[in-house]
C-alpha cells in the first residue's frame, strides 16, 4: 500500500525523510512536496486550498492503483482531509485510512488569528513560540527572507479555508495530538469523529505542537500498527 504524507506549514518532504527506514517495505512512503520549497522552491506557493487540491489530485491519480492512506500534520492534516473527499468525488476512490496530526477538526478551525498578515518581525516572534522552526534558521536574516513568503502563503491557505459539509468518509480516522500543544485544544481534535462513519481513534503523545519530531518513533509505531492491520484486510 502507499502512504501519502503532507507536511505542516512551511514544511517540506524532509519532515518524512526517516520514515521509510522505520516502516516495513509493504508500506511505500509517498511524501508530497508542495510548491515553494525544496526542489520546487522557485514555483509559487498556493494560497487557496481549492487549486492546490486540483494540482495534487492530478499528480497522484496514477498512484492510486494500490490501497492508499493519507497522513498530514497541522496544515497537512487539513489538506489530507479535503484531498480524501476530492479523490472520492473525482475518482470514486477513498483512502483506507486517514490520519491527522495536530490539526483541529475542519469545522473547528480558528479564524481569529491571521498570521499571514503579520509583519516579518511579529511573524518570526510567532514562529519562535511555536518551536517548529530551527533556531539557526530563525536567526539567519537572509534565509528567513527566502522562507517567509512560503510560510505566509501556507498560513494564508489555512486561514482562508472555509469548512463545507461533506458526506462523511467511510474509512477509519486516527487523530494524534500533543499533550503540551497550546495551539490546538483536545476538544478540537476529538471532534474529528464527526467526519467518518468508520472507526475513530484518538491518541495523545508527549510534546508540543511539533511532537511529530520529538516522538517520531512512537508516532511511526502507531502508524505501522494501524496500516498493517488494514493491509491484511484488503489483501
Amino acid at each position: 500500500m502507499r502512504l501519502f504524507c503532507f507536511p505542516y506549514a512551511g514544511g517540506s518532504i524532509t519532515v518524512f525523510r526517516n520514515w521509510a527506514k522505520y516502516l516495513p517495505s509493504s508500506i511505500e512512503i509517498c511524501p508530497i512536496q508542495l510548491p515553494g520549497r525544496g526542489a520546487r522552491f522557485l514555483e509559487p506557493s498556493f494560497q487557496q486550498i481549492t487549486p492546490l487540491l486540483s494540482a495534487i489530485c492530478k499528480k497522484i491519480e496514477p498512484f492510486l492503483d494500490k490501497p492508499f492512506a493519507f497522513f498530514g500534520h497541522s496544515l497537512g492534516g487539513l489538506i489530507a482531509y479535503e484531498l480524501a473527499h476530492r479523490v472520492r468525488s473525482k475518482y470514486s476512490k477513498q483512502p483506507i485510512h486517514l490520519m491527522v496530526s495536530a490539526c483541529p477538526a475542519p469545522g473547528e478551525i480558528n479564524k481569529h488569528r491571521s498570521l499571514c498578515k503579520l509583519s516579518d518581525k511579529d511573524l518570526i516572534t510567532e514562529l519562535r513560540q511555536l518551536k517548529g522552526t530551527p533556531m539557526d534558521l530563525l536567526e539567519n536574516e537572509e534565509l528567513m527572507a527566502l522562507t517567509l513568503p512560503t510560510l505566509r502563503a501556507d498560513f494564508s491557505l489555512y486561514e482562508s479555508y472555509n469548512y463545507t459539509f461533506h458526506e462523511s468518509l467511510e474509512c477509519p480516522v486516527t487523530v494524534l495530538g500533543g499533550m503540551q500543544d497550546h495551539v490546538i485544544s483536545t476538544g478540537k481534535l476529538e471532534r474529528w469523529y464527526r467526519e467518518t462513519t468508520g472507526e475513530f481513534s484518538f491518541y495523545h503523545f508527549s510534546g508540543d505542537h511539533f511532537f511529530l519530531h520529538s516522538e517520531e518513533a512512537a508516532v511511526l509505531t502507531l502508524i505501522q500498527q494501524k496500516l498493517l492491520s488494514l493491509i491484511y484486510k484488503v489483501a
